[in-house]
């Protein structure tokens, strides 16, 4: 029997890297102490589940590859078309050639903590990030369709290099001169778009909780401008704040 408490060998899975997990079930693997198999067992579970990322990520730089003779590509989307307050947040995300980061998806289908983890990645590794804002005033004047295709171009405008293709999450933005690929939620399908749905997200969501500090009585920290039950009760009761977009509240005031 190893002469290692399992208390030591717990904490070498828990400091081991993905690299280092099949030198410890090789290592461990014969130890007959029920804790040590269930050890081996999870490290087994953890390879497993990194293959099948790996693969999924792989099958995501579907449209990546297809365009790869393009220098930089460029995934496009937004955040905040349905919620009654609040801005409408555009990420525009290059990629670099080797991109490694896993766990990349359409913002909605991943936490909160994860996101915030994978906005840092993104930020870290990528060769260019662009954002576009358009505020509700904005909204409310050109309706919300032709206020996110300004974000969008925003977005594009303040990446560092110009983009040779764009990965857009269903649209196509008019007044851009550079080549256009619409994909149907594109945030499932694409790194890119994936990407950039992060980043605004993120941007977005950080923004509201800043309003909540400002407009404590709807709960923009939680439902981040979105028609929740105590947001609707709170705009009934206290009327809309400037962060409203007077043209999505007319059922509720």
């Amino acid at each position: 029997m190893n002469e290692k408490s399992v208390s030591a060998i717990r904490s070498e899975f828990k400091a081991a890297s993905y690299d280092e997990l099949p030198d410890l079930i090789s290592e461990y693997s014969s130890d007959e102490r029920s804790q040590v198999m269930e050890l081996v067992k999870k490290a087994g579970r953890r390879i497993s589940d990194l293959e099948k990322e790996v693969a999924r990520i792989e099958i995501m730089k579907e449209y990546e590859k297809k365009y790869s003779e393009f220098e930089f590509i460029c995934g496009i989307d937004e955040v905040g078309r349905g919620p009654l307050a609040g801005p409408v947040v555009a990420g525009a995300v290059i990629l670099p050639k080797d991109c490694d980061i896993l766990y990349l998806n359409d913002s909605k289908q991943l936490t909160e903590k994860k996101r915030e983890e994978l906005y840092d990645k993104i930020m870290e590794k990528a060769v260019g990030v662009g954002l576009g804002y358009n505020s509700p005033e904005r909204i409310d004047t050109v309706n919300i369709l032709n206020a996110t295709y300004e974000a969008m171009r925003e977005a594009v405008s303040k990446l560092p290099v110009k983009p040779d293709i764009l990965l857009n999450d269903a649209v196509t933005i008019p007044g851009i001169d550079i080549r256009q690929i619409p994909i149907i939620k594109g945030d499932a399908k694409s790194i890119s778009i994936a990407a950039a749905s992060i980043v605004a997200k993120v941007t977005r969501d950080r923004l509201m909780v800043e309003y909540d500090e400002i407009y404590p009585e709807y709960g923009f920290s939680s439902n981040k401008g979105y028609g929740s039950a105590m947001h609707i009760a709170a705009l009934k009761k206290y009327g809309p704040t400037p962060i409203h977009r007077r043209s999505f509240i007319g059922n509720f005031v």
